[in-house]
Protein backbone atom coordinates (compact mmCIF):
# COMPACT_ATOMS: atom_id res chain seq x y z
CA UNK A 1 0.00 0.00 0.00
CA UNK A 2 1.36 3.50 -1.07
CA UNK A 3 0.77 5.67 1.36
CA UNK A 4 1.59 8.83 -0.63
CA UNK A 5 -2.26 8.44 -2.66
CA UNK A 6 -3.35 10.26 0.43
CA UNK A 7 -0.87 13.18 -0.69
CA UNK A 8 -1.59 12.62 -4.58
CA UNK A 9 -5.14 12.21 -5.00
CA UNK A 10 -6.17 15.60 -2.78
CA UNK A 11 -3.53 17.32 -4.82
CA UNK A 12 -4.99 16.16 -8.03
CA UNK A 13 -8.16 17.12 -7.29
CA UNK A 14 -7.63 20.11 -6.21
CA UNK A 15 -5.64 20.93 -9.47
CA UNK A 16 -8.60 19.35 -11.14
CA UNK A 17 -11.13 21.62 -9.42
CA UNK A 18 -9.10 24.44 -10.81
CA UNK A 19 -8.86 23.24 -14.22
CA UNK A 20 -12.26 22.43 -15.26
CA UNK A 21 -15.22 25.29 -15.86
CA UNK A 22 -18.19 25.40 -14.95
CA UNK A 23 -20.11 24.66 -11.10
CA UNK A 24 -21.61 21.15 -12.24
CA UNK A 25 -17.70 19.95 -13.45
CA UNK A 26 -16.03 21.44 -10.97
CA UNK A 27 -18.49 19.87 -8.51
CA UNK A 28 -18.24 16.34 -10.16
CA UNK A 29 -14.33 16.41 -9.78
CA UNK A 30 -14.42 17.29 -6.26
CA UNK A 31 -17.18 14.67 -5.27
CA UNK A 32 -14.97 12.11 -7.33
CA UNK A 33 -12.07 12.85 -5.84
CA UNK A 34 -13.81 12.69 -2.70
CA UNK A 35 -15.09 9.16 -2.89
CA UNK A 36 -11.83 8.04 -4.78
CA UNK A 37 -10.15 8.82 -0.82
CA UNK A 38 -12.63 7.42 0.68
CA UNK A 39 -12.47 3.91 -1.15
CA UNK A 40 -8.58 4.30 -1.10
CA UNK A 41 -8.93 4.78 3.20
CA UNK A 42 -11.00 1.22 3.55
CA UNK A 43 -8.91 -0.53 0.72
CA UNK A 44 -5.96 0.85 3.40
CA UNK A 45 -7.93 -0.55 6.00
CA UNK A 46 -7.96 -4.04 4.76
CA UNK A 47 -4.90 -3.97 3.75
CA UNK A 48 -3.70 -3.00 7.27
CA UNK A 49 -5.95 -5.74 8.58
CA UNK A 50 -4.56 -8.48 6.65
CA UNK A 51 -0.74 -7.58 7.59
CA UNK A 52 -2.04 -7.66 10.56
CA UNK A 53 -3.69 -11.30 10.82
CA UNK A 54 -0.46 -12.23 8.52
CA UNK A 55 1.49 -11.33 11.69
CA UNK A 56 3.48 -8.56 10.97
CA UNK A 57 3.98 -6.71 14.59
CA UNK A 58 5.67 -3.58 13.40
CA UNK A 59 4.45 -0.54 15.17
CA UNK A 60 3.95 1.12 11.98
CA UNK A 61 3.10 -0.39 8.58
CA UNK A 62 3.61 0.81 4.77
CA UNK A 63 6.46 2.66 5.95
CA UNK A 64 7.90 5.21 3.07
CA UNK A 65 11.13 7.16 3.95
CA UNK A 66 12.61 9.90 1.79
CA UNK A 67 15.29 12.60 2.52
CA UNK A 68 13.71 15.30 2.42
CA UNK A 69 16.63 17.77 3.88
CA UNK A 70 19.11 15.34 5.24
CA UNK A 71 22.01 17.77 6.57
CA UNK A 72 19.11 18.69 9.02
CA UNK A 73 17.66 15.13 9.15
CA UNK A 74 14.26 16.05 8.18
CA UNK A 75 12.86 13.12 6.43
CA UNK A 76 9.18 12.47 4.26
CA UNK A 77 8.89 9.35 6.20
CA UNK A 78 5.38 8.08 6.28
CA UNK A 79 3.49 5.26 8.02
CA UNK A 80 0.30 4.21 9.67
CA UNK A 81 -1.01 2.00 12.88
CA UNK A 82 -4.73 1.69 13.82
CA UNK A 83 -4.96 4.98 15.40
CA UNK A 84 -3.95 7.09 12.25
CA UNK A 85 -5.91 4.53 10.11
CA UNK A 86 -8.55 5.28 12.15
CA UNK A 87 -8.35 9.30 11.93
CA UNK A 88 -7.96 9.01 7.73
CA UNK A 89 -11.22 6.94 7.64
CA UNK A 90 -13.03 10.05 9.83
CA UNK A 91 -10.91 12.48 7.56
CA UNK A 92 -12.57 11.04 4.14
CA UNK A 93 -15.89 10.29 5.06
CA UNK A 94 -16.09 14.20 6.54
CA UNK A 95 -15.13 15.10 3.15
CA UNK A 96 -17.17 13.65 1.01
CA UNK A 97 -19.92 14.43 2.99
CA UNK A 98 -18.60 17.90 3.16
CA UNK A 99 -18.77 18.09 -0.46
CA UNK A 100 -22.08 16.36 -1.11
CA UNK A 101 -23.45 19.28 1.51
CA UNK A 102 -21.67 22.30 -0.69
CA UNK A 103 -23.49 21.11 -3.69
CA UNK A 104 -25.15 23.85 -4.44
CA UNK A 105 -22.51 26.46 -3.45
CA UNK A 106 -22.17 29.74 -6.46
CA UNK A 107 -19.93 31.87 -5.22
CA UNK A 108 -16.59 30.88 -6.23
CA UNK A 109 -17.43 27.33 -6.38
CA UNK A 110 -13.84 26.42 -7.73
CA UNK A 111 -11.87 28.29 -5.30
CA UNK A 112 -14.13 26.95 -2.70
CA UNK A 113 -13.68 22.91 -3.26
CA UNK A 114 -10.28 23.88 -4.09
CA UNK A 115 -9.82 25.22 -0.63
CA UNK A 116 -11.71 22.38 0.97
CA UNK A 117 -9.28 19.04 -1.05
CA UNK A 118 -6.47 21.31 0.24
CA UNK A 119 -7.79 21.29 3.65
CA UNK A 120 -8.05 17.18 3.40
CA UNK A 121 -4.58 17.22 1.98
CA UNK A 122 -3.17 18.42 4.98
CA UNK A 123 -5.21 16.34 7.32
CA UNK A 124 -4.10 13.26 5.62
CA UNK A 125 -0.26 14.49 5.33
CA UNK A 126 -0.32 15.16 9.30
CA UNK A 127 -1.84 11.37 9.98
CA UNK A 128 0.86 9.81 8.10
CA UNK A 129 3.81 11.45 8.85
CA UNK A 130 6.35 9.92 11.21
CA UNK A 131 8.86 12.68 10.72
CA UNK A 132 7.53 15.26 13.39
CA UNK A 133 8.81 18.46 11.30
CA UNK A 134 6.58 17.11 8.11
CA UNK A 135 3.94 16.46 10.57
CA UNK A 136 4.12 19.97 12.05
CA UNK A 137 4.41 20.85 8.16
CA UNK A 138 0.88 19.38 7.28
CA UNK A 139 -0.09 21.09 10.50
CA UNK A 140 0.02 24.13 8.92
CA UNK A 141 -0.65 23.67 5.43
CA UNK A 142 -4.31 23.28 7.27
CA UNK A 143 -4.51 26.55 8.72
CA UNK A 144 -4.45 28.89 5.62
CA UNK A 145 -7.34 27.33 3.93
CA UNK A 146 -9.43 27.70 7.40
CA UNK A 147 -8.74 30.95 7.58
CA UNK A 148 -9.79 31.72 3.49
CA UNK A 149 -12.89 29.52 4.14
CA UNK A 150 -14.51 31.57 6.83
CA UNK A 151 -13.05 34.81 5.47
CA UNK A 152 -14.46 34.68 2.37
CA UNK A 153 -17.39 32.27 2.90
CA UNK A 154 -18.64 32.68 6.30
CA UNK A 155 -21.14 34.78 7.43
CA UNK A 156 -21.38 37.29 10.16
CA UNK A 157 -18.60 38.91 11.66
CA UNK A 158 -16.33 36.61 9.32
CA UNK A 159 -13.09 38.40 8.93
CA UNK A 160 -12.76 39.17 12.76
CA UNK A 161 -13.43 35.41 13.26
CA UNK A 162 -11.31 34.41 10.68
CA UNK A 163 -8.15 36.57 11.93
CA UNK A 164 -9.16 35.39 15.64
CA UNK A 165 -9.26 31.51 14.30
CA UNK A 166 -5.43 32.18 12.35
CA UNK A 167 -3.97 34.15 14.94
CA UNK A 168 -4.97 31.52 17.98
CA UNK A 169 -3.99 28.79 15.87
CA UNK A 170 -0.43 30.07 14.41
CA UNK A 171 -0.30 31.20 18.49
CA UNK A 172 -0.48 26.74 19.38
CA UNK A 173 2.26 26.39 16.50
CA UNK A 174 4.63 28.82 18.11
CA UNK A 175 4.27 26.82 20.97
CA UNK A 176 4.30 23.34 19.14
CA UNK A 177 7.62 24.65 17.30
CA UNK A 178 9.32 25.27 20.28
CA UNK A 179 8.38 21.97 21.70
CA UNK A 180 9.94 20.35 18.41
CA UNK A 181 13.02 22.45 18.60
CA UNK A 182 13.60 20.95 22.17
CA UNK A 183 12.73 17.90 20.87
CA UNK A 184 15.15 17.92 18.33
CA UNK A 185 18.12 19.83 20.24
CA UNK A 186 17.76 17.63 23.74
CA UNK A 187 17.59 14.35 21.98
CA UNK A 188 20.93 12.17 22.49
CA UNK A 189 22.06 12.07 19.49
CA UNK A 190 22.67 9.25 17.29
CA UNK A 191 25.69 8.28 14.50
CA UNK A 192 26.58 12.36 15.26
CA UNK A 193 22.89 13.17 13.11
CA UNK A 194 19.76 14.79 14.49
CA UNK A 195 16.67 13.52 14.28
CA UNK A 196 12.75 14.81 13.65
CA UNK A 197 12.00 10.92 13.20
CA UNK A 198 9.13 10.00 15.75
CA UNK A 199 10.47 6.41 16.42
CA UNK A 200 14.23 7.62 16.96
CA UNK A 201 13.10 9.86 19.21
CA UNK A 202 11.06 7.54 21.13
CA UNK A 203 13.26 4.95 21.20
CA UNK A 204 16.78 7.49 22.43
CA UNK A 205 14.43 9.24 25.07
CA UNK A 206 14.41 13.00 26.05
CA UNK A 207 16.42 13.43 29.75
CA UNK A 208 13.56 14.09 32.01
CA UNK A 209 14.41 17.85 32.94
CA UNK A 210 13.94 18.44 29.01
CA UNK A 211 10.94 16.95 29.05
CA UNK A 212 9.14 18.47 32.38
CA UNK A 213 10.35 21.76 30.69
CA UNK A 214 9.26 21.23 27.05
CA UNK A 215 6.28 19.16 27.46
CA UNK A 216 4.37 22.62 28.39
CA UNK A 217 4.83 24.15 24.73
CA UNK A 218 4.47 20.88 23.33
CA UNK A 219 0.82 19.89 24.88
CA UNK A 220 -0.31 23.49 24.99
CA UNK A 221 0.07 23.97 21.28
CA UNK A 222 -1.62 21.15 20.23
CA UNK A 223 -4.32 21.85 22.82
CA UNK A 224 -4.98 25.01 20.92
CA UNK A 225 -6.04 22.84 18.26
CA UNK A 226 -8.26 21.23 20.06
CA UNK A 227 -9.90 23.71 22.52
CA UNK A 228 -8.05 22.95 25.60
CA UNK A 229 -9.28 25.26 28.15
CA UNK A 230 -8.54 28.24 28.54
CA UNK A 231 -7.25 28.48 24.64
CA UNK A 232 -10.70 27.59 23.64
CA UNK A 233 -12.12 30.84 22.78
CA UNK A 234 -11.24 30.50 19.02
CA UNK A 235 -14.25 27.78 18.37
CA UNK A 236 -17.23 29.68 19.03
CA UNK A 237 -16.60 31.95 17.10
CA UNK A 238 -15.08 30.11 14.32
CA UNK A 239 -17.99 27.50 14.40
CA UNK A 240 -20.61 30.28 13.76
CA UNK A 241 -19.10 32.08 11.10
CA UNK A 242 -17.47 29.26 8.80
CA UNK A 243 -20.19 27.96 5.53
CA UNK A 244 -21.38 24.55 6.57
CA UNK A 245 -18.91 22.22 4.94
CA UNK A 246 -15.79 24.42 6.90
CA UNK A 247 -17.64 24.49 10.08
CA UNK A 248 -17.87 20.06 9.60
CA UNK A 249 -14.30 20.37 8.79
CA UNK A 250 -13.59 22.04 11.68
CA UNK A 251 -15.39 20.39 14.44
CA UNK A 252 -15.01 16.62 12.59
CA UNK A 253 -11.67 17.12 11.53
CA UNK A 254 -9.33 19.76 12.45
CA UNK A 255 -9.81 19.82 16.35
CA UNK A 256 -8.76 15.96 16.23
CA UNK A 257 -5.25 17.07 14.74
CA UNK A 258 -4.84 18.83 18.17
CA UNK A 259 -5.79 15.86 20.19
CA UNK A 260 -4.01 13.07 17.66
CA UNK A 261 -0.67 15.44 18.36
CA UNK A 262 -1.32 15.68 22.57
CA UNK A 263 -1.11 12.02 22.06
CA UNK A 264 1.23 10.85 19.47
CA UNK A 265 3.61 13.81 20.05
CA UNK A 266 3.75 15.02 23.33
CA UNK A 267 2.79 12.20 25.55
CA UNK A 268 4.56 9.33 23.26
CA UNK A 269 7.67 11.25 23.03
CA UNK A 270 7.99 13.11 26.66
CA UNK A 271 6.58 10.20 28.77
CA UNK A 272 7.95 11.04 32.27
CA UNK A 273 6.70 14.53 31.86
CA UNK A 274 3.23 13.13 30.67
CA UNK A 275 2.85 11.74 34.04
CA UNK A 276 3.88 14.38 36.06
CA UNK A 277 1.83 17.17 34.32
CA UNK A 278 -1.27 14.54 34.10
CA UNK A 279 -3.03 16.28 36.97
CA UNK A 280 -2.78 19.75 35.13
CA UNK A 281 -4.39 18.31 32.31
CA UNK A 282 -7.42 16.34 33.83
CA UNK A 283 -7.80 19.83 35.93
CA UNK A 284 -8.50 21.48 32.59
CA UNK A 285 -10.08 18.93 30.65
CA UNK A 286 -12.66 18.24 33.56
CA UNK A 287 -12.83 22.46 33.76
CA UNK A 288 -13.64 22.93 30.36
CA UNK A 289 -15.85 19.47 29.59
CA UNK A 290 -18.41 21.22 32.22
CA UNK A 291 -17.88 24.68 31.43
CA UNK A 292 -18.62 23.80 27.64
CA UNK A 293 -22.01 22.18 29.28
CA UNK A 294 -22.88 25.10 30.91
CA UNK A 295 -21.94 27.55 28.16
CA UNK A 296 -23.93 26.00 25.70
CA UNK A 297 -27.02 26.35 27.99
CA UNK A 298 -27.25 29.97 27.87
CA UNK A 299 -26.52 29.74 23.48
CA UNK A 300 -29.46 30.55 21.49
CA UNK A 301 -27.49 30.20 18.15
CA UNK A 302 -27.84 26.71 16.62
CA UNK A 303 -24.22 26.78 15.76
CA UNK A 304 -22.99 28.56 19.15
CA UNK A 305 -24.65 25.64 20.64
CA UNK A 306 -22.56 22.71 18.65
CA UNK A 307 -19.57 24.49 19.05
CA UNK A 308 -19.26 24.85 22.57
CA UNK A 309 -20.64 21.38 23.09
CA UNK A 310 -17.52 20.55 21.03
CA UNK A 311 -15.53 22.22 23.67
CA UNK A 312 -17.23 19.76 26.36
CA UNK A 313 -17.11 16.63 23.97
CA UNK A 314 -13.17 17.42 23.06
CA UNK A 315 -12.18 18.04 26.36
CA UNK A 316 -13.10 13.84 26.91
CA UNK A 317 -10.48 13.77 24.49
CA UNK A 318 -8.17 15.56 26.94
CA UNK A 319 -9.45 13.72 29.81
CA UNK A 320 -8.93 10.08 28.47
CA UNK A 321 -5.41 10.94 27.66
CA UNK A 322 -4.54 12.16 31.18
CA UNK A 323 -5.90 9.94 32.65
CA UNK A 324 -2.63 7.93 31.12
CA UNK A 325 -4.77 3.91 31.12
CA UNK A 326 -4.87 1.85 28.34
CA UNK A 327 -8.58 1.85 28.09
CA UNK A 328 -8.95 5.92 28.83
CA UNK A 329 -6.55 6.51 26.06
CA UNK A 330 -8.94 3.99 23.31
CA UNK A 331 -11.77 5.72 24.82
CA UNK A 332 -9.90 9.20 24.04
CA UNK A 333 -9.00 8.01 20.58
CA UNK A 334 -12.88 6.75 19.90
CA UNK A 335 -14.10 10.02 21.42
CA UNK A 336 -12.31 11.70 19.05
CA UNK A 337 -13.79 9.60 15.58
CA UNK A 338 -16.97 9.48 17.83
CA UNK A 339 -17.22 13.27 18.00
CA UNK A 340 -15.77 14.10 14.37
CA UNK A 341 -18.55 12.21 12.56
CA UNK A 342 -21.34 13.46 15.05
CA UNK A 343 -20.65 17.26 15.19
CA UNK A 344 -20.12 16.83 11.32
CA UNK A 345 -23.62 15.42 11.22
CA UNK A 346 -24.85 18.01 13.31
CA UNK A 347 -23.15 20.71 11.38
CA UNK A 348 -24.72 19.99 7.84
CA UNK A 349 -28.32 19.48 9.72
CA UNK A 350 -27.92 22.75 11.13
CA UNK A 351 -26.67 24.26 7.59
CA UNK A 352 -29.79 22.63 5.75
CA UNK A 353 -31.97 24.05 8.17
CA UNK A 354 -30.09 27.66 7.87
CA UNK A 355 -30.45 27.62 4.48
CA UNK A 356 -33.92 27.31 3.78
CA UNK A 357 -35.04 28.87 7.53
CA UNK A 358 -32.16 31.92 7.10
CA UNK A 359 -31.88 31.73 10.68
CA UNK A 360 -30.27 29.77 13.37
CA UNK A 361 -31.99 31.07 16.75
CA UNK A 362 -33.55 29.22 18.73
CA UNK A 363 -36.63 31.38 19.57
CA UNK A 364 -37.48 31.83 15.56
CA UNK A 365 -37.34 28.23 14.69
CA UNK A 366 -40.07 25.28 15.58
CA UNK A 367 -42.33 23.01 13.86
CA UNK A 368 -39.97 21.63 10.84
CA UNK A 369 -40.60 18.36 11.72
CA UNK A 370 -43.65 18.42 9.22
CA UNK A 371 -42.19 20.53 6.63
CA UNK A 372 -38.56 18.75 6.87
CA UNK A 373 -39.12 15.15 8.37
CA UNK A 374 -35.78 14.07 7.17
CA UNK A 375 -33.66 17.28 8.18
CA UNK A 376 -35.25 17.25 11.77
CA UNK A 377 -34.98 13.87 12.27
CA UNK A 378 -31.15 14.26 11.65
CA UNK A 379 -30.71 16.80 13.79
CA UNK A 380 -32.57 14.83 16.74
CA UNK A 381 -29.96 11.85 15.79
CA UNK A 382 -27.24 14.13 15.86
CA UNK A 383 -28.65 15.59 19.34
CA UNK A 384 -28.95 12.17 20.57
CA UNK A 385 -25.25 10.67 20.07
CA UNK A 386 -24.07 14.13 21.18
CA UNK A 387 -25.84 13.18 24.98
CA UNK A 388 -24.67 9.46 24.35
CA UNK A 389 -27.47 7.16 24.09
CA UNK A 390 -26.76 4.08 23.55
CA UNK A 391 -26.66 2.71 20.07
CA UNK A 392 -24.52 5.17 18.43
CA UNK A 393 -20.80 5.99 18.71
CA UNK A 394 -21.21 8.68 21.78
CA UNK A 395 -21.90 6.41 24.07
CA UNK A 396 -19.25 3.69 23.63
CA UNK A 397 -16.80 6.28 23.34
CA UNK A 398 -17.89 8.15 26.72
CA UNK A 399 -18.24 5.23 28.51
CA UNK A 400 -15.12 3.79 27.54
CA UNK A 401 -13.08 6.98 28.76
CA UNK A 402 -15.14 6.52 31.89
CA UNK A 403 -14.09 3.48 33.15
CA UNK A 404 -10.56 4.18 31.76
CA UNK A 405 -10.61 7.29 33.91
CA UNK A 406 -12.02 4.78 36.94
CA UNK A 407 -9.36 2.26 36.84
CA UNK A 408 -6.70 5.25 38.11
CA UNK A 409 -6.67 4.68 41.60
CA UNK A 410 -6.18 8.35 42.56
CA UNK A 411 -8.53 9.97 44.70
CA UNK A 412 -8.94 13.39 42.71
CA UNK A 413 -8.69 11.42 39.34
CA UNK A 414 -12.21 9.59 40.66
CA UNK A 415 -13.69 13.28 41.70
CA UNK A 416 -12.99 14.58 37.86
CA UNK A 417 -14.13 11.34 36.47
CA UNK A 418 -17.91 11.80 38.43
CA UNK A 419 -18.13 15.89 37.71
CA UNK A 420 -16.94 14.73 33.92
CA UNK A 421 -19.60 12.41 33.95
CA UNK A 422 -22.64 14.45 35.69
CA UNK A 423 -21.90 16.47 32.93
CA UNK A 424 -24.04 14.49 30.54
CA UNK A 425 -27.36 15.38 32.39
CA UNK A 426 -26.64 18.91 31.23
CA UNK A 427 -25.39 17.72 27.52
CA UNK A 428 -28.68 16.33 27.92
CA UNK A 429 -30.98 19.67 28.69
CA UNK A 430 -29.61 21.44 25.92
CA UNK A 431 -29.77 19.56 23.38
CA UNK A 432 -33.48 17.99 24.13
CA UNK A 433 -34.26 21.64 24.81
CA UNK A 434 -32.84 23.13 21.23
CA UNK A 435 -34.36 19.72 19.41
CA UNK A 436 -37.78 20.74 21.10
CA UNK A 437 -37.61 24.30 20.78
CA UNK A 438 -36.15 23.93 17.32
CA UNK A 439 -38.36 21.72 15.22
CA UNK A 440 -41.19 20.23 17.52
CA UNK A 441 -44.40 21.95 18.60
CA UNK A 442 -46.44 24.04 16.02
CA UNK A 443 -44.88 26.20 13.00
CA UNK A 444 -43.80 29.53 14.05
CA UNK A 445 -43.25 31.03 10.61
CA UNK A 446 -46.20 30.66 8.06
CA UNK A 447 -42.86 31.04 5.34
CA UNK A 448 -41.76 27.73 6.62
CA UNK A 449 -44.80 26.04 5.80
CA UNK A 450 -43.64 26.26 1.44
CA UNK A 451 -40.38 24.91 2.59
CA UNK A 452 -38.55 21.88 1.10
CA UNK A 453 -37.06 18.78 2.45
CA UNK A 454 -33.42 17.33 1.90
CA UNK A 455 -31.89 16.68 -1.67
CA UNK A 456 -30.68 13.84 -2.94
CA UNK A 457 -26.81 14.81 -1.79
CA UNK A 458 -28.05 16.41 1.51
CA UNK A 459 -29.71 12.65 2.36
CA UNK A 460 -26.46 10.70 1.16
CA UNK A 461 -23.71 13.09 3.41
CA UNK A 462 -25.84 12.33 6.35
CA UNK A 463 -25.79 8.53 5.18
CA UNK A 464 -22.47 8.48 5.23
CA UNK A 465 -21.87 10.25 8.36
CA UNK A 466 -24.96 8.77 10.29
CA UNK A 467 -23.74 4.70 9.01
CA UNK A 468 -19.64 5.57 10.55
CA UNK A 469 -22.04 6.63 13.93
CA UNK A 470 -24.15 3.73 13.70
CA UNK A 471 -21.39 1.60 12.94
CA UNK A 472 -19.13 2.28 15.87
CA UNK A 473 -21.93 2.05 18.91
CA UNK A 474 -23.05 -1.18 17.59
CA UNK A 475 -19.88 -2.74 16.72
CA UNK A 476 -17.16 -0.99 19.04
CA UNK A 477 -15.01 -3.99 19.21
CA UNK A 478 -14.56 -2.77 15.41
CA UNK A 479 -12.84 -0.13 16.34
CA UNK A 480 -11.08 -1.12 19.48
CA UNK A 481 -9.17 -4.13 17.89
CA UNK A 482 -8.27 -1.56 15.17
CA UNK A 483 -6.90 0.78 17.67
CA UNK A 484 -5.06 -2.03 20.14
CA UNK A 485 -1.62 -2.18 18.41
CA UNK A 486 -1.32 1.87 18.93
CA UNK A 487 -2.32 1.94 21.89
CA UNK A 488 -0.33 -0.79 23.30
CA UNK A 489 2.46 1.15 21.80
CA UNK A 490 1.95 4.34 23.48
CA UNK A 491 1.37 2.61 27.18
CA UNK A 492 4.43 0.69 26.47
CA UNK A 493 6.25 3.45 26.00
CA UNK A 494 4.77 4.70 29.08
CA UNK A 495 5.19 2.01 31.53
CA UNK A 496 8.91 1.75 30.85
CA UNK A 497 9.47 4.85 31.59
CA UNK A 498 7.67 4.62 35.42
CA UNK A 499 10.96 4.65 37.78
Amino acid sequence: MNLLLFIIIPFLTSLGVLAVKGQKQVRTVAFIGSVIQLIVSFYLLNQYQNERALGDTAAFLFEQNFAWFPSLGIHFHMGVDGISIAMILLTSLVVVAGVLVSYTMEDLHKEFFFLLILLSLGAYGFFISLDIFTLFFFLEVAVIPKFLLIGIWGSGPKERSAMKLALMLMGGSALIFVGLTGLYYFTPVENEIRTFDLMTLSRLGMPVQAQLFFFPFLFAGFGVFTALFPFHTWVPDGHSSAPTAASMFLAGISMKLGGYGCLRVATFLMPDAAQVYAPYIILLATIAIIYGAFATLMQTDLKYINAYSSISHCGFVLLGIGMLTKTSVTGAVMQMVSHGLMTALFFAAIGMMYSRTHTRLVSQLGGLLKVMPFISSIFIIAGLVSLGLPGFSGFVSEMTVFVGAWQNPNMWYRIATILSCASIVVTAVYILRAAGSSVMGPIKNDHYQSLTDALWNERLAAVVLLSGIVVIGMAPFLLTDLLAPGTDAIMGQIFNTVK
